[in-house]
């Protein structure tokens, strides 16, 4: 195994003066008048972000801010994993192992890290292909490998705790399922969807309204991934080239997974959707990100078998209506809460109301 290094993000300023660079020199589409979100991300929204990224913006603050969390690199079967880990001042807490997903990145839990060290012992991993991890995608099940040899063997921790939403949602699922001696309970914001192969006669009504929503949602919405699970090169070059193509791409979906009706900055501020951007942009991540989406595709994977571990399962108003005869079909819930507010990214967006459903979950499943 090999050892664990500090770590602490320093981006050269060769390369933020490369980014300002890149930033003048756009080259703008033309637009529809007054299309708003209808066709992708605003472009009234987009060109005010990026004036501000160019005359208001500080990474060099962002950064500081990020280096006051202790972090840390391991190398682990060829994976160089960047990881958060803030240690409770509570003797003998209980580890927990927070796992993001895209298009964010560990800066999701920025907000939740000081609501939760009171208690817990906080590990948030770049995920392998993400932030300052290698470039690398796996599966889920290759990252649950990768991220539990490091809670278990590099960490010292018998068994630890588990949230996540999206990509690290099935993160999760796979961890519970290949190591269920290790984790007593985890905490999902979504538990997977309907893809067609289920046995319609066995799903109740609200199961199968379920499907119907998915099914039309992924024709609305699902093209991104599509994209990245079968053609994610393709997009790659034009976004690790273009900073406005990038923030484009990941910004709209903060938008669309958040509040469809209402204005994005009502939930994030400029400085927070520019520094999950700038996360991308100066680790060179956004096509091993992508390609997670085709290590996964078409694959038997545990993440997509039933959980018996306990779980906790929060959905938001934001995320797919997921009814729960569908989560009890896939994990096994123990609590599960149609939350009043939030979307996809709750943990960033409404960190206490995140925090206390995810704390009551544990602290009533977990002795």
């Amino acid at each position: 195994m090999s050892t664990v290094k500090p770590f602490k993000i320093e981006v050269q300023q060769t390369v933020l003066e490369d980014l300002q660079t890149r930033l003048r020199q756009t080259r703008w589409p033309d637009a529809p008048e007054n299309i708003g979100w209808k066709y992708g991300t605003d472009p009234v929204f987009l060109q005010k972000l990026i004036a501000y990224w160019q005359n208001g913006y500080d990474w060099r603050k962002q950064e500081a801010a990020l280096n006051k969390f202790p972090q840390f690199t391991v190398e682990i079967d060829s994976v160089n994993l960047h990881f958060l880990y803030i240690k409770s001042k509570k003797a003998n807490a209980r580890p927990l192992l927070l796992l993001h997903g895209w298009p964010d990145c560990f800066y999701r839990y920025y907000k939740v890290i000081p609501l939760l060290s009171d208690e817990y012992d906080i590990i948030v991993p770049s995920l392998p292909g993400f932030g300052f991890s290698s470039h690398v995608a796996m599966t889920d099940d290759g990252s649950a490998k990768v991220i539990t040899t490091l809670m278990k063997e590099v960490l010292g921790y018998k068994t630890f705790l588990v949230a996540g939403g999206d990509v690290g949602s099935g993160i999760a699922k796979s961890i519970a399922n290949l190591y269920p001696e290790s984790v007593p309970a985890i905490h999902l914001s979504d538990v997977g969807y309907p893809n067609g192969t289920e046995d319609w006669a066995t799903m109740t009504k609200a199961e199968q309204e379920f499907g119907q929503f998915i099914q039309q949602w992924w024709y609305a919405e699902g093209a991104y991934a599509m994209l990245h699970a079968t053609k994610p090169q393709t997009q790659a070059y034009g976004l690790n080239d273009s900073p406005v193509g990038l923030a484009a791409w990941i910004v709209e979906k903060f938008h669309t997974w958040t509040d469809k009706e209402g204005n994005i900055e009502d939930h994030f501020t400029k400085d927070e959707l520019l520094t999950n951007v700038m996360i991308y942009w100066v680790s060179q991540t956004i096509n091993s990100s992508m390609r997670t989406y085709a290590a996964g595709a078409f694959q038997q994977l545990a993440s997509g078998q039933k959980v018996n571990t306990p779980t906790g399962i929060a959905i938001f108003p934001g995320d797919a209506p997921t009814p729960k005869e569908w989560a009890d079909r896939k994990a096994n819930v123990k609590r599960f809460t149609v939350m009043e507010k939030g979307g996809h990214f709750a943990a960033l967006q409404l960190p206490e109301l995140w925090t206390k459903e995810v704390k009551t979950f544990f602290q009533s499943e977990v002795k």
